[in-house]
C-alpha cells in the first residue's frame, strides 16, 4: 500500500508547533485518554490487514500476519505463566521474531527485556536474574550462549529458539512450531503493564528503567505524530483512522542500530503506531551496501542512527554508490555524538530532515537539534517545554547566556529504576511540586533557549579543583583532521587528584602527529582542559550502540601509563 508521492510536510510540522519532535507532555494533555501500542497496532491490523508491517530480505509481513504470529507468542507465553508485571527477555538482532516477540508481550502485560546480543554468558545471566525473566528468546546460532546463560536458574529459564541456520536448540521450544500452534492476541491489552530498557550505560552494570505502559504513548505523541504534522489524536479509534488515511504521509523507516537501542526501539514503535512500515536489516552485523540495497528496494523514508558510530560508515558507503537518498525524508539519532560534519555530509544526499535527540532510558526528551539543510548548520540543541537547568543544591537557574547547570525534565516520567529504590530517588528526585529525572549531564545556556552540551556529571574530570568536561575537550580533539574517535576520561594523579586524558583513533591510514595536535588544542583551549596523556589505539571498540565502556577504557590507559613509568626506571 504505498503511497507514492505523498512526502511528509516535515518542516511545517516542526516550525507550527516547536518543539515537535519528542516534546512529552503531561498525563491527560491534550484529550489524550492513554493510547495502548499495542491496541493500536491491533486496530490497524483489524482495519487494514493486508498493510505491510515488517519488510526484510525473505519478504513481507502484512500487519494481519503480524498480529497473527503475536497472538500465537501471547498464547504460548501465557500458558508458561507469564503475565502482568513479568519478564520476557530478547536476546535477538533486528529480525521480524523480535518484533511480534515484543508485541506479544505488550500486548498480555509483560515486561520484554531486550538483552544485547554481543554478551557473554556471564552478562546475559546477569540480566536474566535481575530481570526475573520467565522465557527467553534467541537465535539458534547463539544458542550455546543462551543455554550457558539460563543453566541452573531458579526457577527455570524457559527457552525459545529461532532457526537462523545454527544447530538445533536442546530443550528450546521451536518458534515455528509455536506459530504453527496458533493464538489470538487480548481484545485489550491489560494495563498497569511496564516497559523494562535495560541501559548500557559507559560504566556499572546496567540497570533497566520502568516505563508505564498506559503513558508511554502519550510520552512520545509529538515524536510520534507531531513529527509528520499531524494534531495527535484524543483516542484509540482516532489513532486507529490517522494510520489507515490514505492522505497520511507514507512512514517505512530502518532502524540501523540493534533494536536494544532506545531510540531504535522508539521510532519502530512509533512507525507501527502510525500504519507505517518497518524494513529491517536482518543481520546480527551491519552490512552497509546490504542496508542500502533495502534503502532504495523498499523506499525507505526514515533512518535510525546512533550517531557518528553508524551515521558515518553509512554515509561514505551512500558516497561511494552515488545514488544518494532521494526518498529518505527523515533521520534520527540520539544520545550518540552526532557531528555537524557528519550531518553535512546527509544533507547533500537528499531534502532530509536530521533530527538530533538529547534524551535519556531515563526520560526526557531534554533538547533536540533539527536541521533541514546544511544551512542550519552548525546544528543547536533547542530545550523541549519541561526542561530546566539546576544549580548543585537542586534548584532552578535562570536559562541567562552562560548559566551551567545540571540538565533535569519534569513532564510524563518513567517509574525509576527495577528494584532499585535508592537510585531511583537520586535521579527521579521530588524537587517542590515536581518530579524531575536528573541523569547527571552538565549544560551551558546559550540565552536563546539553546544550550551547550558538556556531559555527565560522573564523567567530569576534576583537576586540580578545575572541572573539565569531556566532551568539550572531544570536540576539539575531533576538530584535528587526523583524529578518527576520540574518548577523555580522568586519570589518578597525586598532585591534582585527576590529570585528563585522552584515548584516540587515526584516521584510516595516518599518523597522528602528538605535537600537532597539542598545537591545535593549545589554539582552542585552557591549559588545565589539555590530555596530559595520549593513548592511541586502532579501535574504540564502541558497542553496537555506539557507546564506549569508560571502565575498561581507563583500565586499559591505567595500564599503559604504569608499563610506561615501569620502563623509565
Amino acid at each position: 500500500m504505498e503511497r507514492r508521492g505523498h512526502r511528509p510536510r516535515l518542516v511545517r510540522a516542526v516550525r507550527r508547533e516547536s518543539p515537535a519532535v519528542g516534546t512529552a507532555v503531561a498525563p491527560g494533555a491534550a484529550g489524550m485518554s492513554g493510547i495502548h501500542y499495542s491496541d493500536l497496532w491491533q486496530g490497524i491490523a483489524a482495519a487494514d490487514p493486508d498493510r505491510p508491517a515488517i519488510i526484510t530480505r525473505r519478504g513481507t509481513m502484512t500487519y494481519a500476519r503480524f498480529a497473527a504470529e503475536a497472538g500465537a507468542l501471547a498464547r504460548h507465553l501465557r500458558a508458561h505463566g507469564v503475565g502482568v508485571g513479568d519478564a520476557a527477555a530478547l536476546l535477538l538482532y533486528n529480525r521480524t521474531e523480535y518484533l511480534t516477540f515484543f508485541w506479544a508481550c505488550l500486548a498480555i502485560g509483560a515486561a520484554p527485556v531486550a538483552i544485547n546480543y554481543r554478551y557473554r554468558a556471564g552478562e546475559v545471566r546477569a540480566l536474566l536474574e535481575d530481570s526475573h525473566a520467565k522465557v527467553l528468546i534467541a537465535p539458534t546460532a547463539l544458542g550455546g550462549l543462551a543455554q550457558d546463560a539460563a543453566a541452573g536458574i531458579d526457577p527455570p529459564v524457559a527457552l525459545i529458539s529461532v532457526d537462523d541456520g545454527g544447530p538445533a536448540l536442546a530443550g528450546a521450544v521451536a518458534y515455528a512450531d509455536i506459530v504453527a500452534g496458533g493464538g489470538t492476541l487480548p481484545p485489550a491489552a491489560p494495563r498497569g503493564a511496564h516497559l523494562r530498557l535495560y541501559t548500557g550505560g559507559t560504566t556499572g552494570m546496567p540497570k533497566a528503567v520502568v516505563w508505564e505502559m498506559d503513558t508511554l504513548l502519550e510520552a512520545r505523541r509529538h515524536s510520534t505524530w507531531g513529527v509528520i504534522g499531524i494534531e495527535p489524536p484524543a483516542d484509540l479509534a482516532g489513532a486507529v483512522r490517522v494510520a489507515i488515511d490514505p492522505t497520511t504521509p507514507r512512514v517505512a523507516t530502518l532502524p540501523l542500530p540493534p533494536m536494544l537501542h532506545g531510540t531504535a526501539q522508539s521510532m519502530s514503535m512509533g512507525t507501527l503506531a502510525l500504519g507505517g512500515t518497518i524494513v529491517l536489516h536482518d543481520e546480527a552485523h551491519l552490512d552497509l551496501a546490504a542496508a542500502l540495497h533495502l534503502v532504495h528496494e523498499h523506499r525507505v523514508t526514515r533512518l535510525v542512527v546512533a550517531g557518528d558510530a553508524v551515521a558515518l560508515p553509512f554515509v561514505e558507503a551512500v558516497e561511494a554508490e552515488g545514488r544518494g537518498l532521494p526518498h529518505v525524508d527523515s533521520i534520527f539519532s540520539s544520545g550518540m555524538r552526532f557531528s555537524d560534519a557528519v550531518k553535512r555530509r546527509l544533507h547533500a544526499q537528499g531534502d532530509i530532515m536530521i533530527v538530533d535527540l538529547l534524551a535519556s532510558s531515563e526520560g526526557g526528551p531534554f533538547a533536540f537539534g533539527t536541521t533541514r539543510s546544511a544551512d542550519d548548520l552548525p546544528a543547536r540543541f533547542m530545550l523541549t517545554p519541561g526542561t530546566v537547568l539546576l544549580s548543585e543544591d537542586n534548584t532552578e537557574i535562570p536559562l541567562e547566556p552562560g548559566a551551567l547547570g545540571i540538565l533535569a525534565f519534569r513532564g510524563v516520567l518513567p517509574r525509576g529504576y527495577h528494584g532499585d529504590p535508592e537510585k531511583t530517588a537520586r535521579a527521579f528526585p521530588t524537587i517542590g511540586e515536581h518530579r524531575y529525572v536528573v541523569p547527571g549531564d552538565w549544560a551551558r545556556a546559550r540565552g536563546d533557549g539553546s544550550i551547550e552540551l558538556l556531559g555527565r556529571l560522573s564523567a567530569v574530570v576534576n583537576t586540580g579543583g578545575e572541572k573539565v568536561f569531556p566532551a568539550e575537550v572531544e570536540e576539539q580533539l575531533l576538530a584535528h583532521p587526523s583524529v578518527a574517535d576520540a574518548v577523555v576520561f580522568g586519570l589518578p594523579h597525586e598532585r591534582f587528584g585527576e590529570v585528563v586524558s585522552a584515548m584516540i583513533v587515526p584516521v584510516e591510514d595516518t599518523e597522528i602527529d602528538l605535537d600537532a595536535l597539542v598545537s591545535h588544542l593549545d589554539e582552542h583551549l585552557a591549559g588545565y582542559k589539555k590530555p596530559r596523556h595520549f593513548f592511541i589505539r586502532a579501535s574504540l571498540e564502541r558497542s553496537p550502540t555506539g557507546k564506549v565502556e569508560l571502565a575498561r577504557v581507563k583500565a586499559d590507559a591505567s595500564r599503559e601509563r604504569d608499563a610506561s613509568r615501569q620502563g623509565a626506571r
